[in-house]
């Protein structure tokens, strides 16, 4: 159903590399439940895409391992499973893929791909497998009734198609 993938101005869509949003999006949708756009002046989080139609959903990326390590745990005591967060190998560290804090925007509001050392990241596909295997799964809990993504995914996807119109 979805696959990993962008286009920024003139780049062709990329399977499974990261990105960055722009504070304009930020701005513009001023959601609580959204991730900080910038820390210590640095661009972060680095967000991961997938394209459904019009709409590009990001996942955010974090290195906080062990605060997220300590969620994935408890999570899995209490339910057998985590489907919100990931903690995968990303250019050779460890990230944690938050998918609970997913949202939708469109390709205007993207501001770059994100590199090291002057080289495109792209994740494995994987990862990217998983990664997609999740977020469908947590689609499909929110269209039965139970919502696990933290921000008004519902809300933000409306704003942002009443932009393309």
């Amino acid at each position: 159903m979805f696959e990993l993938c962008i286009g920024v101005d003139n780049l062709k869509a990329q399977t499974g590399y990261l990105y960055h949003i722009k504070d304009e999006f930020f701005d513009r949708i001023n959601n609580k439940g959204l991730m900080i756009n910038h820390e210590n002046g640095h661009s972060r989080p680095s967000y991961l895409a997938i394209k459904d139609d019009d709409i590009l959903w990001f996942i955010p990326l974090s290195t906080k391992i062990e605060k997220y390590r300590t969620i994935i745990e408890k999570k899995e005591l209490k339910y057998g499973t985590c489907k919100t967060i990931l903690i995968k190998k990303i250019a050779g560290k460890e990230q944690a893929i938050l998918i609970q804090n997913a949202f939708p925007t469109l390709e205007k509001y993207i501001q770059n791909r994100h590199t090291i050392d002057g080289k495109f990241i792209k994740i494995s596909s994987s990862v990217e497998k998983e990664i997609i295997n999740d977020f469908e799964y947590m689609l499909s809990l929110k269209s039965s009734g139970l919502n696990l993504f933290f921000t008004d995914i519902d809300y933000i996807k409306e704003l942002m198609l009443e932009e393309l119109k």
